[in-house]
């Protein structure tokens, strides 16, 4: 150490040493930050493959109310076309509450990683400037 005191780099390697111990600390909160954002992500995803198989499941049971209404309930009646229909309508309403919610779902996407993101691109920015 009297060497780099007597060159008078101690103060740089000192410098040096601050930096990389910055650095390390700046790397390990954005580690963090992304397994905050990831675990976010992942319950979403979650949301979204529940979402889809309840559509799923929805739709089937639209399509075999609906044979069975129009074939067994009012067959024989003048009615039939009328309450065919207002079956289907109200099944019809389920279904399109589930693909809006669906759709919202899917379009809260673009703000996943935000967090992340914003602070690669600070860091980015402030390496150009350092430079």
């Amino acid at each position: 150490m009297k060497w780099l005191s007597f060159l008078g780099l101690d103060q740089r390697v000192q410098r040096v040493r601050q930096g990389a111990a910055d650095l390390a600390q700046a790397a390990e909160d954005r580690v963090e930050l992304l397994t905050i954002e990831w675990a976010e992500e992942k319950q979403r995803l979650q949301r979204i493959v529940l979402l889809a198989v309840l559509g799923a499941v929805l739709t089937s049971v639209v399509l075999i109310v609906l044979s069975a209404a129009v074939m067994v309930q009012f067959w024989d009646t003048p009615w039939r076309v009328t309450v065919a229909w207002s079956v289907a309508g109200g099944w019809l309403l389920l279904w399109l509450g589930l693909a809006l919610a669906l759709v919202q779902a899917l379009r809260a996407g673009h703000r996943a990683f935000a967090l992340t993101r914003r602070e690669l691109l600070r860091d980015w920015h402030e390496l150009k400037d350092g430079l």
